[in-house]
């Protein structure tokens, strides 16, 4: 009887867990941003250690009139400033916080600024991504749209 009652604990357990990595992984997909020239899309991916990588997948304008690649010039990384404004990574290491019901737990990059900042992210609709970016309680949201 204990271990009948030890595996439907086990199982009411696992299942509350994957309801919760269920609701974890809403976030994984493509988010339209911005508008007109400054208009881009980023790609959400679920990576091996659980956690969350955002990165540019798309931008409106990547060439400038003359033909030049509009690049990361701004990163303070300068071994990354070459990077094609297609391909920056916002963030990685986002996680799901249960309690909050959002994502946060890292530091969102902001390419027009080369500044990283606290990041929480929140669903206001099931295609409706709300970013919000912070540096000592003053921030900024953004609200990025699922196309995928």
């Amino acid at each position: 009887m204990k271990k009948l009652l030890l595996i439907a604990c086990g199982l009411i357990a696992s299942i509350g867990l994957m309801a919760q990595n269920e609701k974890a992984d809403n976030i994984v997909g493509t988010y339209a941003g911005g508008s007109g020239k400054d208009a881009f899309k980023v790609k959400i991916t679920k990576l091996q250690d659980g956690t969350y990588k955002g990165q540019v997948c798309w931008v409106a304008e990547l060439y400038d009139a003359n033909g030049v690649m509009d690049v990361d010039d701004k990163n303070p990384d300068k071994s990354l400033r070459n990077t094609p404004a297609d391909k920056i990574v916002l963030f990685t290491g986002l996680k799901y916080n249960a309690k909050k019901q959002q994502w946060d737990g890292t530091k969102i990059y902001d390419p027009n600024r080369g500044i990283k900042v606290s990041m929480t992210a929140t669903f206001d609709s099931p295609k409706v991504l709300k970013i919000r970016g912070s540096v000592l309680g003053i921030g900024e949201t953004e609200v990025w749209k699922r196309v995928e």
